[in-house]
């Protein structure tokens, strides 16, 4: 009665339907809740066995993010089969996140005490050529996509390191994490294929969500760090102000779903880190930890837009090392 092959088509197009509007950073996120309830409930006992504090732990996940960021760039295998010709900037453009990721990388070098190649025997400067071999194969093989495609990463990768361990200014920690977590999220809506983000590069309300979120979750960290309250706008200017800059921001989200466009993606964010700024100005004093718990947040929502478990979780230990009263009373005045 039924003809086999109709069955099978119609099961593998009801699944890629599914998985079009169920993505898969999305089940990732929901087959390690377990993980994360455990990190949240018992993330306090596990930072005082690596003796994190309130006082570190920023500088301790913003350091493991990187690193992990620049291993996920180099190992997650990008597909460049999506470039319709060698002249696409797509290369160019992983190869200058991998670029900056090295020198902040190579900047922590420094710190930690390596010994000297003068110190080590036979076996040990044959262990260091190989991995160091090994390494930089690893790297190349990244990209295969034209004969130059590895010397590119294999370069973007040494001089990062390089000039970051030669360097002597200390690092700006939060402020880079959060411009490469931007510069990673914004690529990922440029061309979302290339991360395999989607299915064949097309975007549905989950995976618009998650990098809007992202975005926001970002600026809204940069305006908690570095905007200062003064309480110096009026509470009538400061209403219509606010409301115009909600009407805005309600548009230019609807703007983003609909043309899945990268300018447009960056007037929204720059909306919304004007109406931060705003409702933070309006005020005459804010909690000094508001920006560490944000912070927290943008990391657990770019551990799941990455599909890397570890960086959500390291932000939950970011997030609980704050004094925290919930989402709606300690941020609910930005919106």
């Amino acid at each position: 009665m039924f003809d086999d092959t109709m069955i099978v088509q119609s099961a593998l197009s009801a699944f890629n339907n599914a998985a079009l509007s169920a993505p898969a950073f999305m089940w990732y996120g929901l087959l390690t809740i377990p993980l994360f309830i455990l990190t949240y409930k018992y993330g306090t006992k596990l930072m005082a066995e690596f003796g994190w504090n309130c006082s570190n732990i920023s500088i301790k996940t913003t350091k493991w993010c990187c690193v992990l960021t620049l291993i996920w760039l180099i190992l997650f295998g990008g597909n460049y089969a999506i470039l319709r010709d060698n002249g696409s900037l797509l290369p160019f453009i992983i190869a200058t996140v991998v670029f900056f990721l090295s020198i902040f990388v190579g900047k922590n070098l420094r710190d930690i005490n390596l010994p000297k190649w003068d110190t080590l025997n036979k076996g040990g400067k044959t262990l260091v050529i190989s991995g160091t071999l090994l390494g930089l194969i690893i790297t190349g093989l990244s990209d295969t996509h034209a004969w130059w495609g590895p010397i590119l990463q294999i370069a973007s990768l040494t001089l990062g390191l390089l000039i970051g361990y030669k360097s002597k200014r200390q690092p700006q920690y939060i402020p880079t994490t959060l411009i490469i977590m931007l510069a990673i999220t914004t690529i990922v809506l440029m061309q979302p294929e290339f991360f395999r983000f989607g299915q064949l590069g097309n975007l549905g309300p989950v995976h618009l969500a998650g990098i809007l979120l992202m975005g926001l979750s970002i600026v809204a960290t940069f305006a908690l760090r570095y905007i200062k309250p003064s309480n110096k706008i009026n509470d009538s200017a400061y209403t219509k102000i606010k409301w115009l800059c909600r009407v805005l921001m309600l548009l230019c989200v609807v703007l983003v779903v609909l043309t899945e466009s990268v300018p447009m993606f960056a007037i929204a964010l720059f909306v919304a880190f004007a109406m931060f700024a705003i409702s933070i100005r309006h005020l005459k004093m804010i909690p000094a930890h508001l920006g560490e718990e944000m912070f927290g947040i943008a990391l657990v929502l770019f551990g799941l837009i990455t599909t890397m478990p570890v960086l959500s979780c390291l932000g939950i230990l970011e997030y609980i090392s704050s004094p925290h009263k919930g989402f709606k009373q300690d941020f609910g005045f930005l919106l």
